[in-house]
């Protein structure tokens, strides 16, 4: 007890303990607890029987399903492919490194209605790439396909930018280390680098996981929003905003923020636990 209260007496630039938790409290409730609070104060109103009604119809089921099974699939696509970017950023020299390096953080930068734009304009049925994927019986554009597209584009920074600082700390001679004991290239990814990635990993996943299940902007464009198909559910809150059914669109939103507070916590307990299992050795 003594030791946690030297700590706290400790000189510091930012001011003590008590000043500093009252403003972080004060802005955490300002700008998280209260506005959540009372969205769930909102969708109380319902009733049990109505909020089921609302939140959980066929529409709204649709809606769930078409966001968090494309934030799924769009998120092991981006862990995939950013790692590989990462990888080629940090390991390898080539002309436009640099160029490249920047051009990864345009999704950050980018007003999503325009990626959205472009990339239905790229990949409509007469568009650029549209045109060559329709004779091929691939369409993009105003299906589920486009749908995990646009989340594809919006993520990907998100895993690059949380794996690429790992790497660099990441020696090369590590890698050389294991090759001189014999281990293949396959081995030495497999039981030398991916360990020290696995949080990196799971964190940039999580991060483009949960940006693909909010995002409405650069979706809206290419979806096609066919009720029960290609809508997510970020656009029927919004559709039930316009029909000013303020109560059915919290009920939708505060089950979108459940499910995602609640993988969100398991994603983030699987990399506390590979993190104190690393610490362990």
């Amino acid at each position: 007890m003594s030791v946690l209260a030297h700590r706290l007496r400790e000189p510091s630039v930012i001011p003590g303990f008590g000043i500093t938790l009252g403003v972080t409290l004060t802005a955490l409730s300002l700008v998280v607890l209260i506005p959540l609070s009372a969205l769930f104060l909102k969708a109380a109103g319902l009733g049990f029987s109505d909020f089921i009604a609302t939140a959980f119809d066929s529409r709204a089921m649709a809606a769930y399903g078409l966001s968090f099974g494309a934030a799924l699939v769009a998120a092991l696509v981006n862990l995939f492919f950013g790692t590989l970017v990462a990888w080629v950023l940090v390991r390898y020299r080539f002309a436009g490194k640099r160029i490249l390096d920047a051009l990864i953080d345009l999704p950050f930068a980018l007003p999503t209605a325009v990626a959205g734009i472009a990339l239905t304009t790229l990949f409509a049925p007469n568009g650029a790439f549209g045109s060559v994927l329709e004779p091929l019986g691939i369409k993009v554009a105003f299906t589920r396909l486009g749908v995990i597209l646009a989340m594809i584009f919006i993520g990907l920074p998100f895993v690059v930018r949380s794996v690429q600082p790992v790497l660099e700390d990441l020696e090369s001679e590590v890698e050389e280390a294991a090759a001189s004991l014999g281990a293949s290239r396959l081995q030495t990814l497999w039981l030398v680098v991916l360990p020290s990635l696995l949080p990196a990993l799971i964190s940039g996943f999580a991060l483009a996981f949960a940006r693909a299940v909010g995002e409405y902007g650069s979706i809206i464009f290419i979806a096609g929003n066919m009720p029960g198909q290609t809508e997510i559910a970020p656009l029927l809150i919004i559709i039930k905003l316009e029909q000013y059914n303020y109560a059915g669109a919290t009920a939708i939103a505060s089950v979108m923020l459940i499910i995602s507070f609640v993988l969100l916590f398991v994603i983030n307990r699987l990399q506390h636990w590979r993190q104190s299992r690393m610490e362990g050795r």
